[in-house]
């Protein structure tokens, strides 16, 4: 995965925002958080993995990668909040063979390790356990980078619309 880019350009986006918003002095760690919480049970939804009362299928593969890469923004962002960079990413992809209900349980559990810590182990734990869920979706980094790529775009042109 190209992290290198991947961090650039969240930075950018980042500073974009902030400076829009005038959160250039805010500390807006606790609020990413909840926002990647957030978007992580938006992705389980999607998913619906969980959802064993329930026989409606999941979402389109391009609707949960959407989802998906929302909250690789705010894992590049929370990274990026902390003063992590690229060069320090050394992802350890090591699925313990859950499934996906499982897997997001220890996403959400990381989440909060990482929110404690503030670490960069604890985020490279995060990020690895987050991407091997993207592994169980059935999503490959080249799509995944794709589609960051794409909803990059999309949040910058949410913030000269006012979203």
């Amino acid at each position: 995965m190209q992290f290198e880019k991947l961090f650039e350009m969240q930075k950018a986006l980042d500073r974009h925002i902030e400076e829009k918003h005038g959160l250039l002095n805010e500390d807006l760690f606790n609020r990413k958080v909840v926002a990647l919480l957030v978007e992580i049970g938006e992705l389980a939804n999607e998913t619906r993995c969980f959802k064993f009362w329930s026989v409606k299928p999941s979402s389109a593969k391009d609707v949960i990668l959407e989802e998906f890469v929302d909250g690789i923004h705010f894992i590049l962002s929370l990274g990026i909040e902390c003063g992590f960079d690229a060069e320090q990413m050394e992802l350890k992809m090591h699925g313990l063979s859950l499934d996906a209900t499982d897997q997001f349980l220890r996403v959400y559990e990381l989440v909060n390790i990482f929110q404690q810590a503030k670490n960069l182990s604890s985020y490279i734990d995060l990020f690895a356990a987050y991407l091997v869920l993207a592994e169980q979706l059935g999503f490959t980094e080249g799509e995944i980078e794709q589609a960051y790529f794409r909803k990059n775009e999309v949040n910058y042109q949410r913030q000269q619309n006012n979203y």
